[in-house]
């Protein structure tokens, strides 16, 4: 088991995972690198995968018929990304899944999903736990951008991720906080210059 996804499981399940359900959840995976660009996942797509970053980046949008595109979800290295209404229904996508770099995933269907879960209850608890906290996320998101000023929202989002800041394109945060890219121009420089 690659020791990214085993320190992840253990990190949020808040138990060490034998050796045994390692190699048994190696069964359930598949890896696949992809190039700057490229998309895991095409809005209007049954998504059929959940996706663990092993390296590079990618992000989740949806878009308006302007064409405009609403970011969702960031994930680096240890992150894991999908459309899950989709992958959980079987419905059609909402969300395209872009990589922003030259990214390598490991991918896990549904029905692997599910018998994992069954036959290991560690990773129904880790599960439980990184769904719980998506959650917990996207309603706090929702909260801050509609009762907080923009620059108090970009100066949290860069304190808590300091990582995404260096590696993803300020328009696509832009997206995400709900700022025009203008603005987040403005927002930065005035920040900047009160160091």
């Amino acid at each position: 088991m690659n020791d990214l996804l085993r320190k992840s499981i253990e990190q949020y399940s808040g138990q060490s995972l034998s050796e045994e359900c390692a190699l048994q959840f190696d069964a359930f995976v598949f890896e696949k690198t992809l190039d700057k660009k490229a998309l895991l996942l095409e809005a209007g797509q049954s998504c059929n995968y959940i996706f663990f970053v092993l390296s590079g980046s990618c992000y989740s949008y949806l878009a308006d018929r302007k064409g405009d595109t609403q970011v969702v979800q960031f994930a680096l290295e240890g992150y894991w990304i999908s459309d899950l209404a989709s992958f959980f229904s079987g419905n059609k996508s909402t969300y395209s899944i872009e990589c922003l770099e030259p990214t390598k995933v490991l991918m896990m269907n549904k029905a692997a999903f599910e018998q994992a879960c069954s036959a290991m209850p560690i990773l129904e608890r880790y599960f439980r736990v990184l769904i719980q906290n998506a959650y917990v996320s996207m309603q706090y998101r929702m909260a801050k951008t509609t009762s907080e000023e923009a620059e108090d929202r970009y100066t949290e989002f860069a304190k808590r991720h300091p990582d995404f800041m260096q590696r993803i394109p300020q328009y696509l945060i832009a997206s995400y906080l709900g700022i025009q890219p203008q603005s987040l121009s403005r927002i930065r420089k005035q920040l900047a210059s009160k160091h």
